[in-house]
C-alpha cells in the first residue's frame, strides 16, 4: 500500500483541496486534531496579516463514513475567507472585459515587476504568462495549509504504532539554540515549545529571536532560521538500501526541500560530519540490558538509507521570504523597465509555520514506508503486521 497525495488551489482563489490515498480502513477520524495542526501552521511571532483572516478548518468531503476511514480517497477541503475580496480577478470564469467595473478590478491584480527570489520570472517565463498573478498564486505559501492537513492525517494514523514526530526551531536570523536533547521527555519539550510564540524550547533565546523579528520588521525586510523534526519511536528497517529511489534520508530531504523557501536539508548533524574525524562522528553500537543501543545520534537515525532505532532527526534552513516592504531591485516584465519588485502582503518571518509544514512533511514520508512495509486494507492488519515485526525484532 502507498500512502500519496495531491493537491489543488490558489492564495487566493475560493479553497484549497488535498486528495489523499492509501488510508486504511477504520481509523477514527479526528477533525479537531487536523484543525488544530492547521491552527500552528497560522501562529508564529511575525506572521501577516492573512492569518488573521483565515480560519483554516477542513471540510471533510470523501473518505469518512460516521467518524471512521473506508478505505476509499480521501478528499478535504479548506475555504479562503479572503476569497469574497477576489472573486471577480479570481473566477475561474472568463469575465465580460468590456465591463469597466470588472476590467478594473482585473487589472487592480495585475502583476507585471517581478520579485527576485520567487518562482514569478522563471515561473512567468516556463509558463508564457503576461500576468505574474497566474504564477503566484499557486506558487504561495498558502498551499502548505493543504500539506499540513495531509501530514495531520499521517500523525494521526502513525500514533496508531506509538510514533510521534514533533519540531521545534532552532535559529531565526542570528539568534541561535540548542538541538532537541533526548533526556527531556517528549511531552514536556512539545508542550513548552507549543507555548513559544517562535516554537523555540530556549525562552533566553526565543526573547531575542523575537527582538530580531522586530527588527527586520522596523527596516522592511524579513528573516529566514532553521527548524528541526524529530520522529521519535520508529521501528528498525524503514527505507532500503538496495536502489537510491528507496533511501529514507532521500525521500526525506526531497520532502522537505519541497516546502516554500526551505534551501538545504541535513540528517541529523550533517555539517558536523564535514569537519571531525570519523571516530568522533560515528555511533558506538552497545547491547545493554537485553537490547541494541546507541549513546550518540550524529547519524540522524538513518544509516545506509534506512532507519536503525534512534529518533530520526530533519533539519532544514528556510531563506528569508523574498516578499518584502522594501523591495529589491526588479523589471518590469511588460516594459522590460527598472522598477522596484512587487510587495504583495506577507509575513516578516514564517519560520515557526516552517516547522508545522515540515512535520506534515516528513510524517507524509514515514507513513508511506510503514504502509509499504506493513500495510494492509484496514488498520487492524497494518497494526498485526507491526506487532509481527516487532516480536521477530525483539528475538534478534
Amino acid at each position: 500500500m502507498k500512502f500519496r497525495f495531491l493537491t489543488s488551489g490558489e492564495s487566493h482563489g475560493c479553497c484549497l483541496n488535498a486528495i489523499i490515498e492509501g488510508v486504511p480502513a477504520n481509523i477514527e477520524f479526528n477533525e479537531n486534531f487536523i484543525n488544530n495542526e492547521l491552527s500552528r501552521r497560522r501562529r508564529g511571532y511575525g506572521r501577516g496579516e492573512r492569518m488573521q483572516i483565515e480560519s483554516d478548518e477542513i471540510i471533510v468531503k470523501s473518505g469518512v463514513r460516521l467518524g471512521y476511514t473506508t478505505g476509499a480517497p480521501i478528499c478535504l477541503e479548506i475555504q479562503n475567507r479572503d476569497y469574497e475580496k477576489w472573486t471577480i480577478p479570481m473566477s475561474a470564469k472568463k469575465q465580460d472585459l468590456s465591463d469597466e467595473e470588472i476590467a478594473i478590478k482585473i487589472k487592480e491584480k495585475e502583476i507585471t515587476k517581478v520579485r527576485p527570489g520567487h518562482a514569478d520570472f522563471a515561473g512567468a517565463v516556463k509558463y508564457d504568462q503576461k500576468d505574474v498573478r497566474n504564477i503566484l498564486e499557486r506558487s504561495s505559501a498558502r498551499e502548505t495549509a493543504a500539506r499540513v492537513a495531509v501530514g495531520a492525517v499521517a500523525k494521526m494514523i502513525l500514533q496508531q504504532f506509538g510514533i510521534q514526530i514533533f519540531s521545534h526551531v532552532m535559529q531565526i536570523g542570528k539568534v541561535q539554540s540548542a538541538s532537541y536533547n533526548r533526556e527531556i521527555g517528549v511531552n514536556e519539550f512539545i508542550s513548552k515549545v507549543n507555548d513559544s510564540p517562535v516554537f523555540c524550547f530556549n525562552r533566553e533565546a526565543e526573547e531575542l529571536m523575537k527582538r530580531e523579528i522586530d527588527e527586520a520588521k522596523n527596516y522592511g525586510t524579513t528573516l529566514g532560521g532553521k527548524v528541526e523534526v524529530i520522529c521519535s519511536n520508529l521501528p528498525v528497517g524503514l527505507g532500503s538500501f538496495v536502489h537510491w529511489d528507496r533511501k529514507l534520508d532521500g525521500k526525506l530531504a526531497q520532502a522537505v526541500m519541497s516546502i516554500n523557501a526551505v534551501k538545504s536539508v541535513e540528517i541529523g548533524d550533517a555539517a558536523k560530519a564535514a569537519e571531525c574525524f570519523g571516530s568522533d562522528f560515528q555511533d558506538e553500537i552497545f547491547f545493554e540490558n537485553g537490547k541494541f543501543a546507541r549513546k550518540t545520534n550524529n547519524a540522524g537515525g538513518i544509516e545506509g538509507g534506512m532507519t536503525n532505532g534512534e529518533d530520526v532527526v530533519v533539519r532544514a534552513v528556510m531563506k528569508p521570504i523574498p516578499t518584502m516592504k522594501e523591495p529589491l531591485n526588479s523589471v518590469d516584465l511588460s516594459s522590460k523597465q527598472p522598477y522596484p519588485a512587487h510587495f504583495e502582503r506577507s509575513d516578516v518571518c514564517a519560520v515557526p509555520a516552517c516547522a508545522v509544514v515540515a512535520e506534515a512533511m516528513c510524517a507524509i514520508v514515514i507513513l508511506d514506508e510503514m504502509l509499504q512495509k506493513f500495510g494492509g486494507d484496514s488498520i487492524q492488519e497494518c497494526k498485526s503486521n507491526f506487532e509481527n515485526y516487532k516480536r521477530y525484532t525483539e528475538k534478534i
